[in-house]
């Protein structure tokens, strides 16, 4: 394979954002498998943020968006997804912060519902042990999680 240049570099990093929103680490890990330098790789990106080819904010937002809707993923999972790419804290929050809380509860409901209705357990005890670490293996908070089981099955205060 022959070594790019850091022109082409910088036009196939280019079209590779252009295609879906990317975050500087993805960006970076293209970069370095085409061979060029940490500067190179620098000015690349540098390039890339500065004509918003590469914008973290927008990521953040975009990700949480899609991973909420189609992956029904709660906060504590995208978040820690999120830091896994070296996102900023602010970022993370102000994407956290776009989101409607009705519909991020109502997912959380339809999951638990849908899973009560495939899962068996010894006694109501049991279901709701099960539907808590389902919800919480799929990043919601636990105290969201208890809310909403609360509201749709008949469980028990003392369940907590």
């Amino acid at each position: 394979m022959k070594q790019l240049s850091e022109a082409e570099m910088l036009h196939r990093a280019a079209a590779y954002c252009s295609t879906a929103e990317r975050c500087i680490q993805d960006v970076e890990k293209k970069i370095r498998a085409a061979g060029l330098s940490c500067e190179a790789s620098e000015r690349i990106i540098d390039r890339l943020v500065k004509e918003k080819y590469i914008d973290e904010i927008r990521y953040s937002r975009s990700f949480v968006n899609d991973k909420m809707r189609f992956n029904k993923w709660g906060k504590v999972k995208i978040g820690y997804e999120l830091r896994k790419k070296n996102i900023a804290a602010t970022d993370i929050e102000e994407a956290f912060s776009a989101i409607d809380e009705e519909e991020y509860l109502s997912i959380l409901s339809d999951l638990l519902k849908e899973k009560q209705r495939t899962s068996k357990g010894k006694n109501e005890r049991d279901l709701y042990y099960k539907l808590l670490r389902f919800a919480c293996g799929r990043g919601f908070e636990p105290r969201e999680i208890t809310a909403c089981l609360k509201s749709i099955g008949k469980y028990e205060e003392d369940m907590e």
